[in-house]
């Protein structure tokens, strides 16, 4: 398992009326880290010939955050088969390193010229473990 971190700074436009992070907006995290993760791995050629859609989503929220709050992702692929990869992210403040959120995102692999669903192979499979 190869996990990916990266930092983000929580900004005035991700705030709700509670003056804290909106709910939607650690969703958008959870996508964005996901799909930095794969950037950083998967190859010119990967990325042109696969894509992927996310099925499902599960999110627990433990503690909120707060402008200016600096919030470390981290995200690895837990597990794959089939069409099928699961994926974790977990998102901590910075400074106390309290966790905020954990999440559990199942993707499907899709051929990019096609758009119908592939079977994640082993060049996947070695990219993510």
């Amino acid at each position: 398992m190869k996990a990916f971190e990266q930092a983000i700074t929580v900004k005035a436009e991700h705030l709700d009326e509670l003056n804290h992070v909106n709910n939607v907006v650690y969703l958008q995290w959870v996508q964005e880290v996901a799909s930095a993760h794969w950037n950083s791995l998967a190859s010119t050629e990967m990325k042109q010939r696969y894509s992927w859609v996310v099925l499902k989503h599960e999110i627990e929220y433990f503690a909120p955050a707060y402008l200016n709050d600096v919030i470390n992702a981290r995200t690895w692929v837990h597990h794959s088969e089939g069409v099928r990869s699961e994926r974790h992210v977990e998102l901590f403040n910075q400074k106390t390193g309290k966790m905020l959120i954990r999440a559990k995102t199942n993707w499907c692999l899709l051929d990019a010229q096609t758009m119908k669903p592939r079977r994640i192979e082993r060049d996947i499979l070695n990219v993510f473990h």
